[in-house]
């Protein structure tokens, strides 16, 4: 049987030592979150491998190295009110509230019941019952608790999506893949300064699309 918390620690130091993984939070919240535990459980023996897996429904949890990239690129803090799109297995999510801490907030929107429903288990087993999951078109943000310090995009749109732009607070940041879902897209992270977007890209990336109002109107 494998000892998951020597595999944890193991991809952590690397993802360290190639240059993914920099800001001291962002470290421990990679060292604590249990990937194990977020994964279906046929795949628990790959958990720690840097390389994406399947999760159901045509979907997948990214590789390690991507997940580090976006959360990086997007400067994360404690305290920050952070709303993803697309909650998958509930990962990211709990990676998301271990950096903002108790005081800070963290919503995730899956437009997939039975992923929404994955996600929720995981996150409640895990001790991140605090993290909110909602069912929805993602596309369309969650006005409700907008302003958002940060938005964490994991799928691809073909533009950023204007509910997300709009919600997005002054001096927020949002990070998505933008490009067609058949081919790589070039991950982007964009930031609010004076109610004008400045864009930054980070090189290519691979994500399944962003189906939605506001992006692919269905799986072409």
């Amino acid at each position: 049987m494998l000892d998951f918390e020597n595999e944890r620690e193991r991809l952590v130091k690397t993802l360290i030592s190639l240059g993914y993984l920099k800001t001291p939070k962002i470290i421990e919240a990679f060292r604590k979150v249990p990937r194990h535990e977020f994964v279906p459980e046929e795949l628990r023996e790959y958990a720690y491998s840097d390389q994406p897996l399947p999760i159901g429904y045509g979907q997948t949890i990214s590789a390690p190295s991507m997940i580090a990239i976006m959360m990086e690129t997007l400067d994360l803090k404690p305290n920050q009110k952070v709303l993803e799109i697309g909650a998958g297995s509930g990962y990211n999510a709990a990676l998301l509230a271990e950096v903002v801490g108790k005081n800070g907030r963290v919503v995730s929107i899956e437009r997939i019941p039975e992923l929404a429903n994955f996600a929720k288990d995981n996150l409640k087993r895990t001790g991140y019952a605090h993290v909110s999951i909602v069912l929805g078109d993602g596309t369309l943000g969650y006005a409700k608790e907008a302003p958002w310090d940060r938005i964490l995009v994991t799928a691809c749109a073909p533009e950023p999506p204007r509910p997300l732009i709009e919600q997005l607070a002054e001096g927020g940041k949002m990070g998505l893949p933008l490009g067609r879902h058949e081919m790589f897209q070039t991950w982007t992270v964009l930031e609010k300064k004076n109610g004008k977007l400045k864009t930054e890209e980070y090189g290519g990336c691979a994500f399944v699309p962003l189906i939605g109002e506001y992006g692919w109107k269905e799986r072409l």
